[in-house]
């Protein structure tokens, strides 16, 4: 560690002017040096440093703090780091002391068993007969020996408890080993066994180069494909990103990275050159996650699969980034490919290409709408609004949220104000407001039928059964499909969430109840996809009728022939719609309205 005094000095000699501006044009303004924001974009300076004071900020951002804070931020250091690097330019000798026995690091037992962990894995892949199936694994999938070798990549044999009598022998606790997955307790064996056996193993380190965990995946036989450490004292999965350790540098000299779904596709690209890349841990992209990447580059590229669920972890991570001030672009492969399996067919090249064509993560979910004509009518539209504003909300870098909120308007024909509105309402939890004409949901009395399993409750009963149903009801129906508002608020939470199982703290009680029903409610639905569709149909059937009595209503209200003659018209197009969901529709003759009081039961 290093002795308070000397961090004194250093901070007190550093010229944070001359530091901070070996990376920032900073320019004279007054007794303070001003520049544009080296942490988010911006078209006017609003990044201060004040040498009198020996502090930095940003007055659009927010970040501020001394030559050290700038240094970790900037150049993604640890403190000791961050202390040696300002030391060494201010000339100031860094001399450390050890711990004291009293302040010895308590997780230091941890640390101990993952290195011989890694080391005796180390051994086995590289021993001539036990590592021969691996090895050959390994060079299969275009991965040196001397790549995985600077990953530590390793070998379990395929043997009960080897790794555990060698640990044993050496000193290690088998408590420490069990907590830290390295032996696994089976309820029909009282000894512990080997928990990566029969595995390829993957270090997983922190930024420092100490190992924390293991990812294992399996050679042959039955088991999940890749098994991972538990959280522990000195692992935390949604805190850690794998490679980071190798990739950080690469990641600052090429000023990007590229974020993969897995331990192999991050040795898998390295071996081919790409040594920026990095992965989250079994899990989604967690904001702590964005938030350590943020210290190295700005721009980052999203190499998930190009399915349904590489998609969905791809948008998901994109607004986690943004909400973090940083650039997501989307890159996109050919059906069936992923990053390992393209640069081994086609090579490096070929992967150099997509990622130059890598596109805005909201850009790309406006060429999905677009495909699947979400722009087409009117309801399409309004559920294209729905599915673009959790990335509006997440941008936070101003001019980049300016620039989305008028591409959206663009191709929905949405007022930017009513975006804005719509912006503001869901940061601060607040409920969407009822389209202008829309009479609000009528109140129902204690024996309105409420438990009458109608359209909207068939379907949310489906929804609750099964990711899949969810994204299959996000293509069809928006929330303003939904009279019911308890209802909305139910299908707006699983849009948000496909895999909720608890209803949000912020959910209004109404509607957490019934969502606790539908989760709870016993009966087996054989015939899922008939019950799904009928509700799907009869939902928008629905809609497009009270939005036709909306409209009706606002042409009799008219006053000025232009508005009415377009009202007319919107009517005769949501008529044409409303026709092709339900053949037995009729337009109706002027000023007769349609369907005056839908069923309440399809509710």
């Amino acid at each position: 560690m290093i002795p308070d005094d000397v961090i004194d000095e250093v901070r007190t000699r550093a010229d944070i002017v001359d530091i901070i501006g070996e990376m920032v044009s900073l320019k004279k303004a007054g007794r303070e040096y001003k520049a544009n924001c080296p942490f988010h974009e911006e078209r006017t300076p609003s990044f201060y440093v004040a040498p009198d004071k020996g502090f930095y900020k940003c007055f659009g951002c927010g970040k501020s703090g001394d030559v050290f804070s700038f240094v970790m931020e900037r150049l993604g250091m640890d403190f000791i780091e961050a202390v040696r690097y300002v030391g060494g330019r201010a000339g100031v000798e860094i001399r450390e002391v050890r711990r004291t026995t009293e302040e010895e690091d308590p997780n230091r037992p941890f640390y101990e068993l993952t290195a011989f962990a890694q080391s005796w894995f180390r051994e086995q892949l590289l021993d001539e007969t036990e590592g021969a199936k691996a090895r050959a694994y390994l060079q299969g999938r275009g991965i040196s020996m001397e790549v995985a070798e600077r990953f530590g990549v390793g070998w379990a044999p395929d043997e009960w408890r080897r790794f555990r009598e060698t640990a044993v022998k050496h000193g290690f606790d088998e408590d420490r080993m069990l907590e830290l997955g390295l032996l696994k307790q089976s309820e029909r064996s009282r000894e512990p066994y080997d928990g990566f056996r029969g595995r390829i193993t993957f270090p997983i380190m922190d930024l420092g180069g100490k190992v924390v965990a293991f990812g294992g995946r399996i050679l042959e036989g039955e088991g999940p494909k890749y098994l991972n450490s538990p959280e522990t004292p000195i692992y935390h999965k949604g805190q850690t990103l794998y490679g980071l350790s190798w990739a950080k540098n690469a990641i600052r000299r090429e000023e990007s990275a590229l974020v993969v779904e897995g331990y192999m596709d991050v040795v898998s690209l390295a071996a081919e050159g790409f040594e920026h890349a990095v992965a989250p841990l079994g899990t989604a992209l967690t904001p702590e996650q964005a938030r350590l990447l943020s210290r190295y580059c700005n721009r980052v590229f999203l190499l998930f699969d190009s399915d349904a669920a590489g998609l969905k972890a791809t948008f998901r991570a994109g607004d986690v980034l943004l909400e973090e001030g940083m650039h997501p672009a989307v890159v996109t492969f050919p059906a069936g490919e992923d990053p390992d399996t393209l640069v081994r067919k086609q090579g490096p090249a070929a992967l150099s290409a997509l990622i130059d064509d890598a596109v805005d993560v909201l850009e790309r979910k406006i060429q999905i709408l677009e495909q699947r004509h979400f722009f087409e009518s009117i309801e399409r539209r309004r559920s294209a609004v729905d599915r673009l504003l959790p990335t509006l909300r997440a941008a936070r870098d101003p001019a980049l949220h300016d620039i989305y909120v008028s591409r959206v308007a663009e191709v929905t024909g949405v007022r930017r104000e009513t975006l804005e509105g719509e912006i503001t309402r869901a940061r601060r939890g607040e409920p969407a407001r009822q389209p202008v004409g829309r009479p609000a949901p009528p109140r129902r009395s204690a024996r309105s039928g409420i438990h009458k399993m109608g359209a909207e409750r068939q379907l949310l009963k489906v929804m609750v059964r099964g990711v899949e149903w969810v994204e299959r009801a996000a293509e069809l129906v928006s929330p303003e499909d939904f009279e019911d508002p308890y209802h909305r608020a139910i299908f707006v939470a699983l849009l948000e969430d496909p895999e909720l199982r608890v209803p949000p703290s912020s959910m209004d009680p109404v509607a957490a109840q019934r969502f606790d029903e539908f989760l709870a409610d016993p009966e087996d639905l054989k015939h899922g996809l008939e019950i799904f569709t009928n509700s799907v149909n009869r939902l928008r059937v629905l809609a497009l009728r009270r939005r036709v009595q909306e409209v009706q209503r606002n042409i009799e209200a008219a006053a000025d022939e232009g508005e009415k003659l377009g009202l007319v018209t919107a009517k005769a197009r949501l008529a044409a719609e409303l026709r092709e969901l339900d053949p037995t529709y009729w337009a109706p003759r002027r000023g007769v309205p349609v369907d005056q009081n839908p069923n309440e039961s399809d509710r």
